[in-house]
């Protein structure tokens, strides 16, 4: 057999190489024993604390929502729990299909994909958002078993507001929604952004937003233990949240409904206050919507319906619905000719159905053609002389009527616990002089002497003027939340009731002013239909106020005008006369006549307040021809 041997040049060679991959393979096990060492020993405590880190997940945990309770205990608003399908957008790559898989396991219907559109715009994409709410107990088991199908959707259970009252005093509850970038910025400017982490809903109008501090509560935290897809294992340990208080309210629900109801299809508003105390019994705005639709995040069709509707239900009519207040206002001008002492109880004109300033070519003219004859204070109230009130105008200024109608609350706001709240407008010299660059003119106060001209109030300044009336002068801050009870004490904390202020009025002319508004509601007053065979005495004052201005020569007549066109109708109203537990401001939009359409709503709200009577269906008051 032959034998080969390696030349020596090759095996010096051949034992180099062999030399240069063992130091290689030395220095690179060296490297990783230099490493392993550096991970180890030196490096030990920051990669602890990163692998508990990756294991422990700080999950905030939303605080319970305090509930909405009338001053009887019925819940206007609280919450409920259900499962929601999300989906957190930073973890899904591609929506559109996800969404589209995602349908063929539970029902997503068109309404649910706009929703989820919308509000995926309005979170950019932060966060998760939810596709579907409310699922069921089998559509939870149907996901569940595919869930490693879709990375970045997940079910959660959640608390959800509920309205059950629905559209009942839907203006006053209010409702919440998503948390916007506008609402992140109050929340960080009020240095609370803390107290809201894990909550995806704030108040936005309503009780539920002007005391969402009381309401929400403080957020509490979980450290949570998870596996390597990020799934929970166990909870390791807590800081329990604390809940929100809840409001009890001065609103009387059954009360409410029945002055809802009242209206029919009327629009317009209504207040209801207790003059001892300021506690709104009752405050409508019709027409109304229900407060359940905004939860979730309204749907584009919905949204529509009520933001385009011509009636406006989203508006607060009571709150920031400002009208010309009309004759409502002539038992506080009447007050501020006695105090002044430019009227007398027995001064006395002739009224020819007009009034006319010296050298001016224009006819004021009375409601009542042909005017009211001879008329003192008590008649010019009772049978609403429009003409007697032209000279008070005349004879006072406007800064002498602003002086006295401004103490009643006219011409600012009633500081109600409720936003938007309007000021209406109160006129004087200074006003005109500053906002149209104009001197005033004595033509301008004779409207305004009768609640009309610049002259505009809300509903809401109606109740409080005539709340103050009812109760001599005394004047409480109207409030719709009696007590605020701690969520965590049971304590009940009251809201303060303490006068504001004591308008100084001679208790000869209020008697005059209240014993005219009482025969008001009496044969020969203008609201007479509405006092019939009441079983208490009541005071009111009825008003009309123009929506449109009638050519001098012309005469008003609702049959040949748009329906949007006809007056306003108005009544306020105290009792009982002696003693009064309860005083309204009511306007109906375009109802015509306050003794025929507002008065008779008055009467329905007290009959059942005073007398715990609820009839079937609205009385009907036919007016006199053009009256009141």
């Amino acid at each position: 057999m032959t034998q080969w041997t390696i030349p020596t040049q090759d095996r010096s060679r051949f034992e180099a190489r062999l030399g240069l991959a063992g130091l290689i393979v030395i220095a690179g096990f060296s490297a990783l024993a230099v490493r392993f060492v550096f991970l180890q020993i030196v490096e030990h405590e920051y990669y602890m604390t990163r692998a508990e880190d990756n294991r422990i997940a700080v999950v905030p945990v939303a605080p319970t929502r305090g509930l909405i309770l009338d001053r009887n205990g019925v819940v206007l608003a609280r919450n409920y729990s259900a499962y929601t399908l999300e989906i957190n957008g930073a973890r899904t790559a591609d929506i559109p299909t996800t969404i589209e898989k995602l349908a063929r396991v539970i029902t997503i219907d068109g309404r649910d994909r706009s929703r989820f559109r919308r509000l995926l715009e309005e979170t950019r994409g932060v966060g998760t958002v939810p596709i579907r709410t409310r699922l069921t107990d089998e559509e939870v088991a149907r996901f569940a078993a595919q869930r490693f199908r879709f990375p970045g959707v997940d079910i959660k259970a959640r608390l959800f507001r509920e309205y059950p009252q629905r559209t009942l005093a839907a203006h006053v509850v209010g409702y919440i929604g998503r948390i916007s970038e506008r609402d992140l910025q109050r929340l960080d400017e009020d240095d609370a952004v803390a107290s809201y982490r894990g909550t995806d809903y704030i108040g936005k109008t309503g009780l539920e937003s002007t005391y969402e501090k009381e309401l929400h509560g403080t957020a509490g935290s979980a450290e949570v233990e998870i596996d390597a897809g990020g799934h929970p294992l166990r909870t390791l340990r807590s800081r329990v949240p604390v809940s929100g208080n809840n409001i009890e309210l001065t609103l009387d629900t059954r009360l409410q409904e029945v002055a809802e109801r009242a209206f029919g299809d009327w629009r317009g508003a209504l207040v209801a206050i207790e003059p001892s105390s300021g506690g709104v019994l009752a405050f409508v705005s019709r027409p109304a919507f229900d407060p359940n639709l905004f939860v979730e995040g309204i749907d584009p069709q919905n949204w529509d319906s009520l933001n385009n509707n011509p009636d406006r239900p989203l508006t607060n009519r009571a709150l920031a619905g400002v009208y010309p207040p009309g004759s409502t206002v002539k038992p506080f001008i009447a007050l501020a000719a006695l105090q002044s002492g430019r009227r007398t109880l027995e001064y006395t004109i002739s009224d020819p159905g007009y009034f006319t300033l010296p050298g001016v070519n224009h006819r004021w003219r009375d409601w009542k053609e042909g005017g009211h004859g001879q008329v003192n204070l008590h008649h010019s109230i009772v049978q609403s002389c429009d003409t007697y009130y032209y000279g008070i105008g005349n004879d006072m200024g406007i800064d002498a009527l602003h002086g006295m109608l401004h103490q009643f609350g006219f011409g600012e706001k009633s500081g109600l616990d409720l936003d938007g709240e309007r000021t209406g407008l109160l006129p004087s010299q200074a006003w005109k002089q500053q906002k149209l660059r104009q001197k005033w003119f004595p033509g301008d106060t004779i409207p305004v002497a009768i609640g009309q001209g610049y002259f505009t109030a809300t509903p809401m300044q109606l109740a409080l003027a005539t709340a103050t009336l009812a109760n001599n002068g005394v004047v409480y801050q109207p409030h719709l939340v009696r007590f605020v009870q701690d969520s965590r004490s049971g304590e009940r904390r009251a809201v303060a009731t303490d006068p504001l202020r004591t308008i100084t009025l001679d208790p000869r002319w209020l008697d005059a002013v209240k014993q005219a508004m009482v025969d008001v509601t009496r044969p020969g007053g203008t609201a007479a239909g509405a006092g019939r065979d009441a079983a208490y005495s009541f005071a009111g004052k009825s008003g009309t106020a123009q929506v449109i201005a009638i050519r001098q020569g012309e005469r008003y007549d609702a049959r040949k005008i748009g329906e949007r066109y006809r007056d306003h109708a108005l009544f306020v109203a105290f009792a009982p006369a002696e003693s009064p537990r309860i005083a309204l401001g009511i306007l109906v939009e375009n109802g015509g006549s306050g003794s025929g359409t507002a008065a008779p709503i008055a009467r329905v709200v007290l009959d059942y307040y005073l007398l715990g009577k609820a009839p079937a269906s609205l009385p009907t008051v036919q007016p006199a021809a053009g009256s009141e």
